[in-house]
């Protein structure tokens, strides 16, 4: 039967120093390699084969994705990387400390930005440094100046139908590694999660989040690999 593996990226950077990071390409630190390679050993311990890895343009993923592969040693499985499973693009707040940006615009507010489902943060200036737009990896993308989870969802969902349901409906094992927010999707649109349920939903980073489907991909069981760093998931029908 079909698995799915989600493992979010490890600590990187910007988590380090509590900024908004989104789109911005910065890479992992040492304990995020760290958590990388001990969601690949998981992987391993649970006697896992993946058929093909899935991840995003952004290095702190793509890096995990390796690291994880070559833990579980498994380097030569067939990877695709996509802006698709991205991070929530911040908007205006990209780039900035998180603590400061609640100091000024208040927690509230700041809550709401982050948490809520469906109010994105204001949107990116024009001119900003931050801009994606020449970035030839989303060269003929039309992008987005900030979404909220649910806009994050909306672009999720078309790649997540067309590129790896197909791949879950041949009986495929595969490893997705990307970003709280863009994985947070994933787990809605497999769950059946309200807006209003999945905004309490966590998924730490480094652990691997193991999904077992049926033949028409519902869950049967999910579980995380690393039980002493679990988060509590979605009932499984």
């Amino acid at each position: 039967m079909p698995t799915l593996i989600l493992l979010r990226h490890g600590q990187s950077q910007w988590n380090l120093e509590d900024r908004f990071t989104g789109w911005v390409d910065v890479d992992l630190t040492a304990e995020g390699e760290a958590q990388a390679t001990k969601g690949g050993e998981l992987i391993a311990a649970a006697g896992l084969a993946i058929d093909r890895c899935f991840t995003s343009v952004l290095t702190r993923a793509i890096r995990t994705s390796w690291l994880a592969l070559a833990a579980a040693g498994q380097t030569f499985v067939p990877e695709v990387k996509d802006w698709r499973l991205n991070e929530r693009h911040y908007g205006g707040l990209t780039g900035l400390n998180k603590t400061e940006t609640a100091a000024k615009h208040g927690a509230d507010q700041v809550k709401i930005w982050r948490r809520s489902y469906d109010i994105p943060p204001p949107p990116l200036a024009s001119g900003s440094e931050f801009d994606f737009h020449k970035d030839r990896r989303y060269a003929g993308a039309v992008l987005p100046d900030t979404e909220s989870l649910e806009t994050t969802l909306f672009r999720v969902q078309p790649y997540w139908d067309a590129e790896i349901v197909p791949c879950l409906l041949a009986g495929e094992t595969l490893l997705v590694a990307a970003h709280g927010n863009s994985l947070r999707a994933i787990v809605k649109l497999l769950f059946g999660v309200s807006g209003e349920a999945i905004v309490g939903v966590e998924i730490p980073t480094g652990n691997p989040l193991l999904i077992e489907l049926d033949a028409h991909l519902k869950p049967t069981a999910a579980r995380y690999l690393d039980q002493a760093r679990a988060q509590a998931l979605p009932a499984v029908a």
